[in-house]
């Protein structure tokens, strides 16, 4: 932004902020005189200050608590003046998208000229726009008052405490749609699951490669080993090489023949392993994942009702942990989360 367009907004702002006082000011002298004037008419404070000061009293009493409506009234001519004002200048630096927004966005001093005592304290809310103003203008810094950290952090809490109950009703509501719906189990794996099926299946069958594959490469000797011991184990039960074996030379002859099936099948267990990249192997792992996936998808009764009750129970876990998060970011400082691992 240019510094003369800069300056000159600083100087717009430096007049509202002005005003701003003024208008601040004369709130203060305003709620103070109604305040002043409602204790006044208490008998006992009004014996009081006649005892204390009968000069003033009288003076007050002629002055001003017999014509309060017209001053408070004059007031409110100031304040509605001040309203006209502050509307007309929005118009022409443009400040809402529509002309009418501006009594909503100023709501309080609109309805603090209602010369009412339940809307003249709106009349306080003024001090908010122009503590504002001087925050933007930089004479003061807000953020560094033990006042506004005590405020934000109860603000902060109220929004923890009003977004919560919004998300355990939500909760609460969906639970009883799933409760009430009779077809929700079958729309999800209509709608969400076969429409991923493809993929679903594309990503199962991958992962059934690779876990094959990682799983021969890592652990080759042992199951090499282990296929060799069933080998083994098999040939010494089998009675026809325990008769083999008393023939003369039959014990080398066993021996020979169980060496040549290890090597068989460890040949086999290669072959196997190295055929993981073939297409054939890839077109079986596919339909082994297809027929994985359609049992998964089999609907009947007893299958749409424990997908409902998973869901009731997950939600209702959900729940418990917004419930039992709510006040623990309020209890005490916010501490940063420690790093993974």
């Amino acid at each position: 932004m240019p510094e003369p367009t800069r300056r000159r907004e600083r100087v717009i702002d430096g007049m509202h902020a002005a005003w701003e006082a003024l208008i601040v000011l004369l709130v203060c002298i305003n709620l103070g005189l109604i305040l002043f004037d409602s204790l006044f008419i208490l008998q006992p404070i009004n014996d009081a200050l006649a005892g204390w000061a009968p000069v003033l009293h009288q003076r007050y009493d002629t002055l001003i608590h017999q014509n309060f409506q017209h001053i408070d009234l004059a007031f409110v001519a100031i304040f509605i003046f001040d309203v006209l004002l502050g509307w007309t200048v929005a118009l022409f630096e443009r400040r809402y998208a529509r002309w009418y927004y501006y009594p909503f966005a100023h709501w309080y001093d609109v309805l603090g000229c209602i010369p009412l005592s339940g809307f003249r304290w709106l009349r306080v809310l003024r001090i908010g726009s122009l503590l504002i103003r001087l925050q933007r203008l930089g004479l003061i810094d807000i953020r560094r008052w033990a006042v506004f950290g005590l405020v934000n952090r109860y603000y902060l809490l109220l929004l923890e405490e009003l977004s919560d109950r919004v998300m355990v009703r939500l909760f609460s509501r969906m639970q009883q749609e799933i409760g009430a719906s009779d077809d929700l189990s079958r729309r999800l794996l209509q709608e969400v699951v076969r429409p991923r099926k493809e993929r679903l299946l594309n990503d199962l069958s991958r992962r059934m490669h690779s876990m094959l594959e990682s799983g021969y490469r890592d652990n080759r000797g042992a199951i090499e080993g282990y296929v060799g011991g069933l080998i083994h184990q098999a040939l010494l039960n089998n009675p026809e090489v325990i008769r083999l074996r008393r023939l003369p030379m039959g014990g080398r002859v066993a021996d020979t023949l169980d060496e040549a099936l290890a090597d068989i099948a460890a040949q086999l267990l290669q072959g196997a392993a190295e055929g993981l990249q073939s297409p054939q192997f890839r077109r079986l792992a596919r339909n082994l994942a297809d027929e994985f996936f359609e049992a998964w998808v089999y609907q009947d009764e007893n299958t749409d009702l424990a997908l409902e009750e998973l869901l009731v129970d997950v939600i209702e876990v959900l729940k418990q942990q917004v419930l039992d998060r709510r006040w623990s970011r309020f209890v005490g400082p916010v501490q940063p989360p420690s790093p993974p691992g």
